[in-house]
Parts: C-alpha cells; structure tokens; sequence
C-alpha cells in the first residue's frame, strides 16, 4: 500500500508542480516589468531563503534527523508553492503573479510551522501528504478570514504580516495532527540534541531574524516598507532582550531552544500590526512575545507534554502558536477604529477550522503507517 502511495505521490507532485508552473508562465503581463514587482521580488527571494535555509536550519537541533529535516523542507515548500498556483488558477483573482508568489510562499511558511509540531514522526512522503491536506484549508481560511469568504465575518481583520492566518493557523493545525498521531513510543522517546545540532539550529534562527522584515513587508504599500521594516526590527530586538533575562531567570542558565526560537516570537506577534504600529508599541509587543514565549519552552512545554501525551516536537506551540494570537489580539489595542468583532471572530475561526481540519489530516496521514524509529534518518537514508 505504501509503495502505490508513494506512486501516486510522485505523479500528484509532477501534476502539481507542471501545473503550476504552467500557470506561472502565463500569468506574465506588463505589471511584473514595473519597479515595485521588482521590489517584491526581490523580498520574495528572501522569504524563499527564509523558508529553504532559516526554517531548514532551525529544525536540525534534532541530533540524528538532520538530513530527513532538510529533505522535507525542500518537499514541503516545493509541493505548496505549485498545489498554491493550481488553487489561483480556478479562481478570479485580480492580484499579479508575484502577489501570488508571495501568498505561496505565505502557506509554505505556514506548512513548515505545521509539520514543525510533527517532526521526526512521519514518514518522507507522508510529510507530502501533510502539503496536500494543508494548503487546501490554508487558502480556505485565508478566504474566510482576510477577504470575507462565506460571510463568516462582517468588517476587516487587521493581519498584515500574518500572525493568525499564518502563524496561529500553521501551529494549531500541526498540534492537531500531532495530538491525533502521537503513538506511546514516541511520546517516551527523548528528542536528542548535541552542540552541533544546536549551532545549526541557532544558524536557522539568525536567517529567520535577518529577512523577517521582509517577510512581513512583502504585500504592504511601497510608502510604508521602511516603517514596517523598523518596526519588525525593533519587535525582534525587543523580543532578544526579554528571551536572554526570562532564559536566565526561569533556568537559570542559558537555553539554547529558548535563543534559537524565543527570540523570534516578536517577529510573529508584530506581524498582524506591523505596517500600522507605532515603534514604540512594536518594541513592547515584542518584549511581551519574547516573555510569553520563553515562559512556554522553559515552563508550559513539559507541563503540556506530560498533560496531552502529544509531543509538538519543535515547540511550534510556543514559537508560532501563543504568539501569533498575542498578535492579533494586540491589534485590538495598536489599532485605531479596528472592528473588534471582525478581528476576534477572525482568531477564533482560525483557531476552530485549524483545529478540526488537522484532527481529520492526522487521522487520514495515520493510516499509512508509523515510522519504527522516531527522530532518526537510518530509516529512509542510505549510509545513516
């Protein structure tokens, strides 16, 4: 069963991938010769070094998985990108092609949260299996929440740089799937790390740190790029600075989990406010995410661990998930006039659909099998 899977994989993948790559090419026009497609482009290009070489990274703290960690970065953003394209290509949208570019590359993001709470615990082509369910409720509640789909919400939700539609959703939708997958063995099993699984780790972490701003700006006015991109810069400083006291204070020494990936909590809180912020409230969102999310790897992750007996391997909890809703609740205060029904019923529409459709895809993914081992590469690589 697993080998006509993998078959039918890889032609789904080829499909997919020509597929979108044909509507790429025809959806070329005058606009993307224009300076400001340019300039999309060229933060376009560092999300992509985000995506393949900063989530890549900060993933390989898992000592003996490295290579697998990698691998399936490279397949999770090369089936989103193209299964994205396929999904504009039925539907009347007004957006350029680097608009779109860039939403693909908004939901491979979003799938790398994802199966960061699953890591080490699929199989190769069950990580495409994961891309194939997930982006088609991304782009859902991307609809439903940003532009009105359904007619779920009446009046804007403020999410510039994705703090609930990427973030919140990304991570919630993965700690479902790893509530519904998580075997005893696994959850008995240590998650092994070594200083040089944690430099790479802290390696990942610094590309994320550098080209957030550009993350965050992607789609935002031309005019207000500079004000968006300072105002990340100074979240994630912000969140450094509170991550290094709150990892002294709550351990008592350092962690290296607690730099690699706390640091970065304000770079996702800041995102649903980032082009609208003032520097200063940007600075104190991302102390506030900084604290929140060194508090949840040194106190909450244990706790949760042994209370769900489900295992979120990369703390995408912590990173991704509490953050971003401090995000977007924090747009109810930064935000002047901001629709407070709109943007709540945007969080918990997130929260709900992400929850009950990564519950369905774990118990589909579940059904072709367990690995033997968790978190090692012997399994699928040659020479481990």
């Amino acid at each position: 069963m697993n080998n006509c899977f993998k078959a039918v994989c890889l032609l789904v993948t080829l499909f997919l991938t020509f597929s979108g790559a044909a509507y790429a090419a025809e959806s070329t026009g005058t606009t993307s010769a224009s300076l400001s497609d340019v300039q999309k482009y060229e933060r376009a290009i560092h999300i992509m070094a985000m995506l393949i070489v900063g989530f890549g990274f900060l993933m390989v703290f898992v000592k003996k998985y490295g290579r697998s960690t990698l691998t399936a970065t490279y397949l999770l953003v090369s089936v989103s990108v193209p299964l994205y394209f396929l999904k504009e290509s039925y539907l009347d949208s007004s957006a350029g092609i680097i608009d779109k570019f860039i939403l693909a590359e908004f939901a491979a993001a979003s799938l790398l949260i994802c199966a960061g709470a699953v890591l080490g615990r699929l199989k190769m082509h069950q990580y495409l299996l994961l891309g194939f369910l997930f982006v088609p409720c991304y782009a859902l509640n991307e609809w439903i929440v940003l532009n009105g789909g359904l007619g779920l919400i009446t009046g804007k939700v403020v999410d510039t740089g994705g703090s609930i539609v990427i973030h919140a959703f990304g991570a919630i939708f993965g700690l479902a799937v790893a509530a519904t997958m998580t075997t005893q063995k696994e959850y008995e099993t240590a998650i092994e790390c070594d200083d040089t699984s944690d430099r790479y780790s802290l390696l990942g972490s610094m590309v994320l740190w550098v080209f957030w701003p550009s993350f965050c700006s992607a789609l935002v006015a031309p005019a207000d790029v500079p004000h968006t991109a300072v105002n990340v810069f100074l979240a994630l400083c912000a969140s450094t600075l509170a991550t290094y006291f709150a990892s002294v204070f709550l351990r008592g020494k350092m962690s290296a989990a607690d730099i690699a990936n706390a640091t970065l909590a304000g770079g996702v809180a800041i995102g649903s406010t980032c082009d609208i912020a003032t520097p200063g409230a940007a600075f104190v969102i991302g102390i506030l995410a900084g604290v929140l999310s060194t508090f949840g790897f040194a106190v909450l992750q244990k706790k949760l661990t042994d209370i769900t007996k489900a295992v979120d391997t990369c703390g995408v909890t912590y990173l991704h998930g509490l953050p971003g809703l401090l995000g977007g609740f924090a747009a109810l205060v930064v935000v002047s006039g901001i629709n407070f029904s709109a943007q709540l019923t945007g969080i918990l529409v997130t929260i709900i659909f992400a929850a009950t459709t990564g519950f369905i895809s774990g118990k589909v993914i579940a059904v072709l099998g367990r690995r033997a081992e968790p978190y090692v590469d012997a399994e699928e690589f040659e020479g481990s």
